[in-house]
């Protein structure tokens, strides 16, 4: 059963439509369970709002409220359904739309409405006295029937820009009908911060509605207009998830609730829930099945990475010299990458970040940097396989390479048939707890055969390899040479089901190369399954 939830702080409203808006975008396709997911994560997060579809427009939105009344227990959140204003010429309450809307049991509604003059009369084609008209009754009607009314000004600053009296005509229409906010919708993206508070300015000084802000990221400002509406007195702001929507998307919801919390000193999520933010992020790319992005502000896994050796020096001494905020508070971890730019700070930080303790030796800091540009001059990169690094690191700190098996030799063999198909098998021999063994496995294809044959080989001896997955491999042909003579860089991710992580090979040969990317896997994974290595 429900629970009616409430916001944070009616004050201010953060509201999500991800569910709605942000499943426009290119190559997201959500199910019913999907939605059912998402929308659990948005509420543990904290959001005021969620706007979970078009009930009425299609089958899957009138399920996903139907179920989210029964499945979900909102503690954050109010669901809101979405729709228009009622037909021209028609009633409110007799438009089969608006009952629809009614119907979904949502507690919230959000109605779209025409605020440019020429959208009315070429997309509506009525006048715009009707489309004022449409506003009143719907907003109207639903309050009537106890439902919290949003009105959404569809391409607002183009028809404000076009004709200003007339798209704040739309605003006090709505307002004074009943609606709790007015949304100034930059629809098309094409709007700049300084023009959205211009704007966003005059408009609340001219029709005392309160007044909130839906921004497409066309231009790449999507967060900024947002924080320039709120600057300019909005206090309903509406986001999706990771920035997903239409086109290139929408202002995404967690740097403009972070921008809230940590750079206007706002409350617009309950106690500690920012500290989930990097989590609820991730989880619903993985719903989406896209990858996140490594590189997205506060929550990407880059967003508090160092290179640079300088920088790295100056976050010995004091961290905040080379970030703007603790990156514990959104959730999120700093990194120190290690490259051929790496100084003895980046790896002293980096071997803490690992747990090594390097003791202050200054002359093994410097073989390993040493080490490291070395290795980086040949191809081989560090900052994107954190597991090689970490395998260096030990064997110049401990003095030896840890090793639980040696490799005596491998081949793969791919076959042409006559029927157009590939045959791949694979052949490791090698040593392991002074046992020699030799495993053939097939493939479908020639790295996924020498993996298969290396865990033929080693699982009865190593049984905690039952737990790896190879989960993404990457080949780039390096700079400097050409064609098939090329020197090759791998990169494999593998995991165990609780974590994951990357190890890099470098060879003329692919195969070579992704043999020593696979033996550092294997490697690693024993290592953190606590394994003692035999030689």
């Amino acid at each position: 059963m429900t629970t009616k939830a409430k916001a944070t702080d009616d004050s201010f409203h953060v509201f999500d439509t991800t569910l709605r808006d942000g499943s426009q975008r290119e190559g997201i396709n959500l199910t019913v369970a999907d939605k059912l997911t998402i929308a659990r994560h948005l509420d543990d997060f904290g959001v005021g709002f969620i706007e979970g579809g078009w009930p009425g427009a299609n089958p899957r939105d009138t399920e996903f409220f139907a179920r989210a009344r029964q499945e979900i227990e909102f503690r954050n959140a109010q669901l809101v359904a979405f729709g228009a204003t009622r037909r021209a010429g028609g009633s409110a309450a007799t438009d089969p739309q608006v009952k629809a809307l009614l119907e979904s049991g949502a507690p919230v509604i959000t109605l779209v409405a025409k605020s440019h003059d020429r959208h009315v009369e070429l997309a509506l084609r009525t006048t715009l006295e009707e489309n004022l008209e449409m506003v009143r009754d719907t907003v109207s009607h639903l309050r009537e029937q106890g439902r919290r009314v949003f009105v959404d000004c569809e391409h607002f600053f183009d028809g404000y820009r076009a004709n200003p009296e007339y798209a704040k005509a739309v605003v006090k229409a709505a307002s004074e009908a009943g609606a709790d906010v007015v949304i100034l919708c930059d629809t098309n993206g094409g709007m700049l911060p300084a023009q959205i508070q211009a704007v966003v300015s005059t408009v609340l000084a001219d029709t005392g509605a309160r007044l909130g802000i839906h921004a497409q990221d066309d231009t790449g400002c999507a967060v900024a207009n947002t924080l320039a509406a709120v600057d300019a007195g909005a206090t309903h702001v509406q986001c999706t998830a990771n920035g997903y929507g239409e086109r290139v998307g929408n202002a995404n919801l967690f740097p403009v609730v972070a921008a809230l919390e940590l750079k206007y000193g706002m409350t617009v999520l309950p106690e500690g829930a920012l500290a989930d933010m990097t989590r609820v992020s991730h989880a619903i790319a993985e719903v989406v099945n896209l990858t996140p992005s490594t590189h997205q502000p506060y929550v990407g896994v880059s967003a508090f990475a160092h290179k640079a050796g300088l920088h790295a020096s100056a976050i010995k001494v004091d961290p905040d010299l080379y970030q703007h905020i603790d990156p514990a508070l959104v959730g999120n971890t700093m990194r120190m990458l290690v490259s051929d730019m790496a100084g003895r700070a980046s790896i002293e930080l980096k071997s803490d970040e690992l747990g090594i303790d390097l003791g202050g030796d200054r002359e093994l800091v410097g073989r390993v940097v040493e080490r490291v540009k070395e290795r980086e001059l040949k191809g081989y990169t560090y900052e994107a396989a954190d597991a090689s690094f970490e395998l260096l690191l030990r064997a110049e700190a401990e003095g030896r390479v840890r090793r639980y098996f040696r490799t005596e030799s491998w081949r793969a063999i791919v076959e042409d048939r006559p029927d157009g198909t590939h045959a791949n098998e694979a052949t490791v021999k090698l040593w392991a707890k002074g046992e020699r063994i030799v495993a053939t496995a097939e493939g479908n294809g020639p790295v996924n055969a020498l993996d298969r044959a290396l865990r033929v080989a080693l699982e009865r001896i190593y049984p905690q390899l039952a737990k790896l997955e190879l989960m993404d491999y990457k080949v780039r042909i390096l700079e400097g040479r050409t064609g098939t003579d090329s020197t090759t860089r791998v990169l494999i991710t593998t995991g165990d089901g609780t974590a994951d992580w990357s190890t890099v090979g470098v060879a003329e040969n692919i195969i070579a190369a992704s043999w020593q990317a696979l033996e550092d896997a294997y490697t690693f994974g024993l290592l953190r399954a606590g394994v003692e290595p035999t030689d």
